[in-house]
């Protein structure tokens, strides 16, 4: 195993504002790995030159957020020359980019919840009228649900739209749907088992991602399996619309009616315990150190 890889970087930690959920991800990741006899390392771009790089063989990305999921590190890899897991440059940028990823869902006929962008010159009562209340406010290049509020009441759409704007300074404000939320893995060219996620709190924000015990996470997902072929087929065409490859996941919502409406993809997703990937993949009959060393094998330049 040690001579199949090389010398192997799992890189996490950064410097984007998930850099503690990064720092679990990563740690797990390294562990699996050294548990398999890969010859893995742990690297933090935070601490070190990304031209230390140039010692490795192959590099396991397993930063979260911007400089690590944007499309940042994966083209100082390609530049390197390094082969890295995950996807490629422009679908990473994408990708990270809920408002750019949605235009390109809308293009290629994907259903996605309603959304208009939003900035400070921007007419809030005009968009609470057109979306309706309850709406979600986002910043479009966080993740970990950092800066997202739900605005239930009129006229509280700009503190909702000011809290985003801290994190980025693009920010969309998004229809509500509110029959469930759901995850499909990508593993390769295969989509995993749906997740469902049911949240004790308002909903599914960072807290309950990550600090919160009592999140229910159901998977066999409770939809009908002619319902979740459909859905994990559909995901597979929402990840490759943006270009993605390799491993990732993609979120929806369903509404009352049962209908399904993409939300994101995520890129580099979590690998925590609280994760949904593994959560997924385990589902499936696949391991956690079966599914990193999996994820490892698929890396690649360009």
């Amino acid at each position: 195993m040690r001579h199949q890889f090389g010398k192997v970087a799992v890189l996490f930690g950064g410097k984007s504002g998930e850099r503690e959920v990064s720092l679990k991800s990563g740690s797990a990741v390294l562990a699996a790995l050294q548990r398999q006899g890969v010859n893995a390392e742990a690297f933090d771009p935070a601490t070190r030159p990304l031209h230390d790089l140039e010692d490795y063989d192959l590099a396991m990305i397993s930063l979260h957020g911007r400089f690590g999921e944007d499309g940042a590190m994966q083209g100082a890899l390609e530049l390197l020359g390094i082969p890295y897991t995950g996807s490629g440059v422009m679908a990473s940028a994408i990708g990270m980019d809920k408002w750019r990823t949605k235009m390109m869902w809308t293009a290629a006929g994907i259903s996605t919840p309603a959304f208009e962008l939003v900035n400070a010159d921007s007419d809030f009562d005009a968009i609470e009228k057109k979306l309706g209340l309850p709406l979600f406010v986002k910043p479009a290049n966080e993740g970990s649900s950092i800066g997202i509020s739900k605005v239930k009441v009129a006229g509280a759409l700009k503190a909702a739209y000011e809290l985003a704007a801290e994190s980025d300074p693009l920010v969309i404000a998004e229809q509500f749907v509110g029959g469930g939320e759901y995850t499909v893995g990508i593993l390769g060219d295969s989509a995993l088992p749906i997740v469902r996620i049911v949240p004790k709190n308002e909903f599914y924000d960072y807290e309950a991602k990550y600090l919160r015990d009592d999140t229910e996470y159901r998977c066999p997902s409770g939809l009908s399996s002619e319902k979740e072929a459909q859905i994990q087929q559909e995901a597979l065409q929402a990840f490759n619309v943006i270009g993605c490859s390799d491993w990732g996941r993609v979120d929806f919502l369903m509404d009352e009616a049962g209908k399904h409406y993409f939300l994101e993809v995520n890129t580099s997703p979590g690998m925590t315990d609280h994760s949904l990937v593994p959560m997924a993949a385990k589902a499936a009959g696949i391991g956690f150190d079966a599914l990193v060393l999996r994820i490892l094998e698929l890396a690649h330049v360009g």
